[in-house]
């Protein structure tokens, strides 16, 4: 059978880092199984509905070089691919189960439910629906739906027993039929649950793999009892452990964590967010760790997924994306960095920006960084910190060096990096220091920090009169 598998997010508007990497992993294994990969949107809570969500999912999976197999902007045979636009498909299956006795029309009120949940509460237990409308009677049931009286239909669980999930990280797990609550499979207004609508679509859509976290691992339970009720054949389940932020909790939105996009924006590579996000979780077989997308569909083995929670580093992050960066040409890198130039250089010629950027390009971590390296060349005022002011006044021959070299400079007659790297020499010369304080005392002096791109460069760039009057 073909490999599918699916990436099924709600339309909120946007993408967070835990549901990116499961999209990753889930397009990674139709793809290295020469594959399909879909898109469903699981729209079934309207309240958190996003316009125009849809084609900011496209986008954002675009940019991260995921192609979409089927989805509902490139419709295949197995559509509609948005949950709202099924609820007859939905309804249908669910009336299938209650004929079939594994579901039963459930005509509790509000007042009832609440009822129970505080006697479980009063017990200290977790609220599980207790079942009186499955006993109701076959009349009771007729009267109360031909009155129109409101009502769920419900999955009718096994009380006793166990049922047993395979799944390829963690194993067989065997659980418990008597924690499992008679879920709602189909709601008042029409809309199915979540859980129901995911066996639903997958078993329709022939969906061979479902990847999804750690966390939804005993659920799965529920979803084997309905493939088992409709006697169907049951997916393949990896269930992939959780991203973590530096606080130890799962990474949310709701919390403040960065989103794919919030990513783009601050200037990270989608390719080097991809490779990132590959490695949270699961290892390569060899010890590498930049890939291509065509290095990992080849190299990905979801059994090398780890079992443990990992932890989103922004600065590993960071280091992939500086990695990234290093690896562009000159061309594509002033193509990707020159957006994220914030500083006004209407008056400055273009040769003189590009070379700006472009000493940068090996110390960048991301786009936006390139303004805090760069602020020397438009601030008339520079800081120099208090263990910067400290080193300039560890060494009596501090002030030599940098008393030569305004000297040097001052009398260069032509402004160019060759000749300004020149000078440098002739200081080392004519001072006899070498090392840290030859070069750092006049960066310092000149930038206000003491590691930067080659110093010419940026003496050069600076240009004589602020470089000298910043020595004085």
């Amino acid at each position: 059978m073909k490999t599918r598998t699916r990436f099924a997010p709600s339309p909120t508007g946007f993408m967070h880092i835990g549901n990116l990497r499961t999209a990753i992993f889930e397009y990674l294994v139709a793809k290295h199984n020469e594959g399909d990969f879909l898109l469903r949107i699981e729209d079934t809570d309207q309240t958190r509905k996003v316009d125009g969500a849809i084609d900011f999912i496209y986008n954002t999976l675009n940019l991260c070089n995921i192609a979409i197999d089927e989805g509902p902007n490139n419709e295949g045979e197995y559509g509609p691919y948005i949950q709202s636009e099924r609820l007859d498909i939905y309804k249908k299956y669910a009336l299938e189960l209650v004929e079939s006795g594994h579901a039963y029309y459930c005509f509790c009120t509000e007042e009832e439910l609440e009822e129970m949940r505080e006697k479980a509460n009063l017990r200290h237990k977790p609220f599980l629906y207790d079942g009186r409308c499955s006993k109701l009677s076959k009349e009771k049931i007729e009267e109360n739906l031909k009155n129109g009286v409101p009502y769920v239909i419900r999955q009718k669980m096994p009380k006793i027993g166990e049922t047993i999930v395979e799944d390829v990280i963690y194993g067989k797990i065997k659980i418990d039929n008597s924690i499992l609550d008679d879920q709602i499979l189909l709601k008042s207004d029409g809309f199915p649950t979540y859980n129901f609508a995911n066996v639903i679509d997958d078993h329709l859509m022939q969906i061979t793999h479902v990847i999804r976290g750690k966390e939804y691992l005993d659920q799965s339970a529920k979803y084997n009892l309905l493939y088992e009720a409709f006697g169907w054949d049951k997916p393949t389940y990896i269930h992939v452990p959780m991203v973590l932020g530096s606080d130890g909790n799962k990474l949310s939105k709701r919390n403040g964590d960065a989103s794919f996009m919030d990513l783009y924006n601050e200037g990270f590579l989608p390719s080097a967010i991809v490779n990132y996000l590959v490695l949270l979780g699961w290892s390569p077989s060899e010890n590498k760790e930049i890939f291509t997308m065509e290095e990992l569909i080849k190299a990905f083995d979801p059994k090398r997924i780890g079992k443990s929670p990992s932890t989103y580093d922004i600065k590993k992050l960071e280091w992939f994306n500086a990695k990234y960066i290093r690896e562009l040409s000159d061309e594509d890198y002033l193509a990707f960095i020159r957006p994220y130039l914030s500083y006004d250089v209407s008056d400055k010629p273009k040769e003189w920006v590009d070379k700006l950027l472009t000493i940068y390009k090996d110390h960048l971590s991301y786009g936006k960084q390139i303004n805090e390296l760069v602020k020397m060349f438009f601030e008339e005022e520079i800081t120099i910190s208090k263990e910067n002011e400290e080193f300039l006044a560890s060494d009596e021959n501090i002030p030599l060096v940098i008393k030569t070299y305004y000297e040097e400079l001052k009398a260069l007659p032509v402004w160019e990096p060759e000749k300004i790297a020149e000078v440098i020499n002739i200081v080392k010369e004519k001072t006899g220091v070498k090392g840290k304080l030859l070069y750092m005392p006049i960066r310092i002096k000149i930038s206000g920090v003491e590691h930067g791109p080659e110093l010419p460069d940026e003496i050069y760039l600076l240009g004589r009169d602020v470089v000298l009057n910043r020595l004085k």
